[in-house]
């Protein structure tokens, strides 16, 4: 059976959309959202109309997902479908909306996820990339590789255990967590790895300094895409100043800064 191969699927600009779609892909804990919350905010200071999504966020289904996932009922199938499904509404209602409005839209996550996730799990290959075959291609896809044990440590910074279907518990990998965790990631890595050539990923060392990844991030997106195009006509409205005598030391000092 021939494979089908959401490559040839044109990007935004080739579909002559007015924006942009940037998305940012990689393990759990590769940091990749702190670094396209930082793009975000570098981009709303330099006056770019800019939309940010993120995975499975959609308010159809998200609450659905929660309690599902919080009892463990999902089956790789319906963790594939459930998750298509978010994204489908996204995609209609936000994402294509703001492109013809001529934003930049940035991703967390965008459509590969599903590709590495869903089939790690088990999930035909050839299916699941058919549920998807309706998206457009991202103008800039930037890969974060960070090592598995970086990742790992980064997750568990932030609270004591890993989730069920984060570790890849679900397949029965291991008994230990994190023993799963690093195979089941590891697995979906390879499958990354796979698309990075097909899908003309733009791989960054996620494993170096947030700052040293952002300037890399903020290169990238100057060269390959024209910001002066996507800059308001008017800037956002600020929230009024206090008065110096009604401002905290904190906000005095950095008015002096600015």
């Amino acid at each position: 059976m021939k494979t089908l191969r959401v490559r040839f699927m044109k990007t935004f600009a080739e579909l002559k959309f007015p924006g942009r779609l940037i998305a940012v892909e990689g393990l759990d804990g590769s940091g990749k959202s702190t670094q396209i919350y930082l793009l975000k905010r570098w981009l709303e200071a330099e006056g770019i109309k800019v939309y940010f999504s993120e995975w499975n966020s959609s308010e159809l289904v998200k609450s659905a997902t929660s309690k599902a996932k919080k009892r463990e009922l999902l089956t790789p199938t319906t963790f594939s479908l459930i998750h298509a499904t978010d994204f489908a509404d996204r995609y209609e209602r936000h994402l294509v909306p703001l492109l013809r409005a001529g934003y930049i839209v940035l991703c967390d996550r965008y459509v590969f996820t599903a590709f590495a996730r869903d089939v790690t799990r088990g999930c035909p290959p050839d299916w699941v990339r058919g549920n998807y075959s309706f998206a457009a291609g991202p103008d800039l896809t930037m890969f974060f590789k960070a090592d598995l044990q970086v990742s790992l440590n980064r997750i568990l910074e932030g609270r004591p255990k890993l989730k069920f279907f984060e570790a890849g518990m679900d397949l029965r990998l291991s008994t230990d967590p994190y023993e799963s965790f690093k195979i089941f990631q590891g697995r979906i890595l390879e499958q990354y790895m796979a698309m990075s050539k097909e899908f003309n990923f733009v791989t960054i060392d996620a494993n170096t300094s947030v700052e040293k990844q952002q300037v890399i991030v903020r290169k990238l997106v100057g060269e390959r895409i024209d910001l002066k195009k996507f800059k308001r006509r008017s800037p956002l409205p600020l929230p009024p100043a206090l008065p110096p005598e009604k401002a905290g030391p904190k906000e005095v000092e950095e008015d002096k800064a600015a």
